[in-house]
């Protein structure tokens, strides 16, 4: 097993409008919806924390200044706690916040595409690899998404993408990947394909949003011409870089989420509340009464 620079940073593009979720997002920012009674955000920062991370790197826009709020101490809100003796809940509070000086923000300042918000961290980053987690996707396992892929990376080394199986004759609707020799818990990645014609994708692994990448992905961002939706697009320079550097996929074989959808974001708040002990007890026969009333 070779010796890989360490994964200290994620990246977290924050900069979307929601439109999805209109008018709810018209003053509240996507990210700061609740599942449950978390921001869909923390779920995202808590699976990089658990994973290691150090550094966390959001890329923000304009209105989403709730979000750089969030991760600060509101001080009226603990003095009040502490004046309460509401220890539980200052505690809690404090282990949802990464440590003084670990969380940096950045605007892009125009909507691009996700490629364009990678290369906006550039700076922040620096020459070493990143963790990206996109925040519309809410993982839930036994061991978090991207501290498998860490555990991969270990191993491989080079770039890493998280991926899930899709039944076959869904894989045009996602970018797919090629699946080639074995890796540790994944494998080697021999081709990317963007929502491929029906029956020409190369396998039914499709890439669900987790990735970690070497820096030379900012050099090829950088020059990257507009794609699909005149926008820059990650996958293109990925593919890019696949000509340089190898992919494995690391196999996710736990639940996902996509909250950027309505019906995604409540599925989770559903899944993750009757999860909860505190919870499930007083919903579960109003939620299975729910259910009969359909049939």
């Amino acid at each position: 097993m070779g010796q890989h620079k360490k994964v200290r940073k994620a990246v977290f593009p924050v900069a979307g409008l929601g439109t999805r979720f209109l008018p709810a997002t018209k003053a509240v920012p996507k990210e700061m919806l609740t599942v449950v009674d978390k921001p869909v955000i923390q779920y995202v920062v808590d699976e990089a924390m658990e994973a290691g991370i150090e550094h966390f790197v959001f890329v923000t826009g304009r209105s989403k200044h709730v979000i750089e709020d969030y991760f600060d101490i509101q001080f009226e809100l603990e003095q009040t706690l502490r004046q309460r003796n509401k220890n539980a809940e200052l505690s809690l509070l404090s282990g949802l916040l990464p440590k003084a000086g670990t969380a940096s923000f950045t605007r892009q300042q125009e909507p691009l595409g996700l490629g364009h918000a990678v290369w906006c961290a550039r700076e922040i980053v620096g020459d070493e690899p990143f963790a990206l987690l996109l925040p519309d996707m809410v993982m839930r396992a036994e061991k978090g998404c991207m501290k498998g892929m860490i555990e991969l990376y270990e191993q491989s080394g080079g770039n890493v993408i998280a991926v899930e199986e899709c039944a076959p004759d869904q894989a045009h609707k996602y970018g797919i990947v090629g699946v080639g020799e074995t890796i540790g818990s994944g494998f080697r990645i021999t081709e990317m394909v963007e929502k491929p014609a029906k029956g020409t994708a190369p396998s039914n692994f499709f890439i669900n949003g987790r990735y970690i990448l070497q820096p030379e992905i900012f050099h090829i961002l950088e020059s990257q011409e507009r794609g699909a939706g005149n926008e820059i697009q990650l996958t293109d320079g990925m593919l890019k870089l696949a000509k340089m550097q190898d992919f494995a996929g690391y196999h996710f074989r736990g639940q996902t989420f996509d909250c950027g959808a309505k019906d995604g974001f409540i599925l989770a708040n559903v899944a993750f509340a009757l999860a909860r002990d505190d919870i499930r007890p007083t919903i579960e026969d109003e939620f299975k009464a729910l259910i009969a009333a359909l049939k």
